[in-house]
């Protein structure tokens, strides 16, 4: 039976891969999460379909910029084990690896971000984890209707 599809933010910031970057590209490796739990969502649940809300952190302004989709599941990144790679990591085995990427697809890009301060201010947002003070994680669960809600606000921008 397959398990249902789940729906997720993945946080990037836009100077080092934007959703203009991944409309360009088509599609991308996510690697480079170097949390435990965010690698966990990654390594168990992100499934090929989920959807994913493109997130900018580190920008002005901070906030949704488009929609993506789970092309590959959960895979070794291989920058883990490469030595003159950002994302090295020496403790990291191949038989036997402590990171995770995925592979995400292009869906759409809203013509405006959905800022941080509207999603705050939203209601149905309120117990959205990117909502939360202190909230950090770059990959995290999104229930339907708050995708839902945060994709309405993206399509009703102005074009």
């Amino acid at each position: 039976m397959a398990s249902a599809k789940r729906y997720w933010l993945f946080k990037s910031e836009p100077d080092c891969y934007s959703i203009d970057d991944l409309e360009r590209d088509g599609s991308t490796s996510w690697e480079g999460v170097r949390n435990y739990q965010a690698r966990n969502f990654l390594r168990d649940d992100a499934r090929v379909g989920d959807l994913v809300l493109f997130h900018h952190s580190n920008a002005d302004p901070v906030g949704v910029a488009g929609i993506a989709t789970i092309l590959r599941s959960g895979y070794p990144d291989p920058f883990q084990f490469d030595q003159k790679n950002r994302y090295y990591d020496p403790k990291s085995k191949p038989e036997n690896p402590t990171w995770i990427t995925v592979d995400v697809k292009f869906i759409e890009k809203f013509s405006e971000t959905v800022s941080l301060a509207t999603l705050k201010s939203m209601p149905g947002l309120e117990k959205m984890v990117v909502t939360q003070r202190g909230s950090r994680l770059s990959v995290q669960p999104v229930t339907k209707d708050e995708f839902d809600i945060v994709r309405k606000l993206g399509r009703a921008r102005k074009r």
